[in-house]
């Protein structure tokens, strides 16, 4: 049911099970497992549940959701019976005083508080629910001496469903009780991390995060391949697909499926029918999206905002001018935008957190709205026109290399301020750009570039390199008398660990294919896509 999307995912699977073994060896490690929606998190749980299998553990998961307390209480105990009798001989029913009474024979003390805590919720009794709820696993433990992994997906819900003093509970059970672990999954990323870093901040128990991110440039290559292969892709097809989708594992196989069972239609075809035709799955998934900002007191100004950025108006000053909205004013509507992962932030740049979602935005929307007719067919060709020319630019692209690529990018640079990774950047806008070579065996070219500001010298490394070609390529640098002198090195395939180590001592930024497609997408630029044939 969930191998699907879970091809290439055996890193995270892997390290759910070293963490969970581990804590019978006595180390407990909470998980926060973060990512944006469709990204594979929960699929990676069900896959990892399914697998694991030790009598020795019990496992109560939870997929959270709006519900009263009584109801969260109710639900938490009945999964956490369940899966503990999963290993007795009973036949089990899914009730919860049916799994009351089987599981008396086994474990009274838990029982005698789980019958306790349930009349205090049925008289209204509110004093320390959370506590006493997830002391359960602990008291299990005490009389079996399993261990409890607890996870809670989309645990930021929890602040929905009205427990009083939710966190300072939590935490102190967190710190006190080393026997129960926690697996807390989230797609609200911006949420989890502001209670990751505020209420659930602990000085002992905290939690590691894991970011599930979509698949890098290869993977995408291999799982369209194998989604595809009764009708393989072309390359250009297969390359332009993952610029497209970013490498969500969510929409590339939805659109490599529909592009397989559709054996006569084309690909831009293929996507017309899932994101242009109102009955397109993408269709109403994106409509959906839009009628939730249309409930929202300010949701014609996010939206407003949101299809602005999705244009290619993504910088803060720029949609202030469009929208005739100071600055001040508008944060606060942007940073709605960002706490609900709607948008992201990277410096002075705005963009669309869904990149099939401002691409909807931006050739289906806003075409629908700005059209003077209802001519749908009229609206039909404006759009595949749009596509066929977006697929023609992102080939023309292609041809080019990463030199000359890098070379048109660094022309848009007007002194915007964005963000690296944790360095910031500040583009200088450069009155010079121009090819240099370089002697080193596996860093051949690259470019200067200069403003009144600062000099770039950038390498691009077309192998691994080594700590030998960092220090070639730090000695030429010297031969420029500029005191402002950035060092950049561009690599496809990495450095080793000597490498990366010598880098940081000559004060040398090294930056990946996907640090320079960060910046391809602030500056509404095709992606660099290399995929081997």
């Amino acid at each position: 049911m969930y191998s699907e999307y879970l091809f290439d995912r055996q890193d995270y699977l892997q390290l759910l099970e070293k963490r969970v073994e581990a804590l019978k060896d006595g180390y407990r490690q909470n998980i926060a497992i973060l990512g944006n929606e469709n990204i594979g998190k929960t699929t990676i749980i069900h896959t990892f549940l399914s697998k694991f299998l030790d009598s020795r553990y019990v496992m109560v998961y939870l997929e959270l959701r709006s519900e009263s307390q009584e109801e969260f209480v109710r639900r938490f105990i009945a999964v956490f019976l369940y899966n503990f009798l999963t290993n007795s001989s009973e036949m089990l029913k899914e009730d919860l005083a049916f799994l009351i009474e089987k599981a008396k024979v086994y474990i009274p003390l838990t029982v005698s508080k789980i019958e306790s805590l349930l009349q205090d919720i049925q008289r209204r009794k509110q004093d320390r629910i959370i506590s006493r709820l997830f002391s359960l696993p602990s008291t299990l433990h005490q009389e079996t001496g399993k261990f409890c992994v607890v996870l809670l997906d989309e645990f930021h819900l929890l602040e929905t469903v009205g427990f009083k003093k939710l966190y300072t509970e939590w935490t102190q059970q967190l710190m006190s009780d080393r026997k129960t672990m926690y697996i807390i999954i989230s797609s609200a990323i911006t949420k989890a991390e502001r209670i990751l870093n505020n209420q659930l901040s602990l000085l002992f128990g905290n939690f590691e995060v894991v970011r599930i991110e979509p698949f890098d440039i290869q993977t995408s290559a291999r799982f369209i391949d194998e989604r595809c292969i009764q009708r393989p892709l072309r390359n250009e097809e297969r390359n332009f697909l993952i610029h497209f989708t970013g490498g969500w594992p969510f929409y590339l196989g939805m659109i490599a499926d529909a592009y397989c069972a559709n054996k006569k239609l084309d690909l831009v075809t293929v996507l017309e029918q899932l994101l242009f035709n109102s009955s397109g799955i993408l269709f109403q998934r994106f409509l959906q999206n839009i009628s939730r900002f249309q409930q929202m007191r300010k949701g014609a100004e996010f939206l407003k905002v949101v299809s602005l950025v999705a244009v290619g108006h993504n910088r803060i000053k720029d949609i202030s001018h469009i929208i005739k909205k100071p600055i001040q004013k508008l944060n606060s509507t942007i940073n709605f935008l960002l706490e609900e992962d709607i948008l992201s932030r990277c410096g002075d740049f705005l963009k669309v957190a869904d990149r099939v979602f401002g691409f909807w935005l931006r050739f289906v929307y806003q075409e629908k709205l700005s059209s003077l007719t209802f001519d749908a067919i009229t609206q039909k060709v404006n759009f595949r026109k749009c596509l066929e020319q977006m697929i023609t630019e992102f080939n023309q692209e292609s041809t080019l290399s990463i030199n000359e690529r890098m070379a048109q990018l660094l022309q848009l640079f007007m002194d915007e301020r964005i963000q690296i990774e944790r360095t910031k950047v500040t583009l200088n806008h450069f009155w010079e750009i121009k090819p240099i070579e370089f002697n080193s065996k596996h860093l051949r070219e690259g470019l200067i570039c200069r403003s009144p500001e600062s000099t770039w010298i950038i390498g691009f490394g077309s192998d691994i390199l080594t700590d030998e070609d960092i220090q070639e390529f730090s000695q030429l640098c010297k031969r420029f008398r500029s005191k402002l002198v950035r060092k950049i090195i561009i690599t496809a395939k990495g450095l080793d660990p000597n490498s990366r180590l010598k880098a940081l001592d000559e004060n040398i930024w090294t930056w990946g294919i996907e640090h320079l497609n960060e910046m391809c997408d602030l500056f509404s630029k095709p992606r660099i896509i290399q995929t081997t044939e």
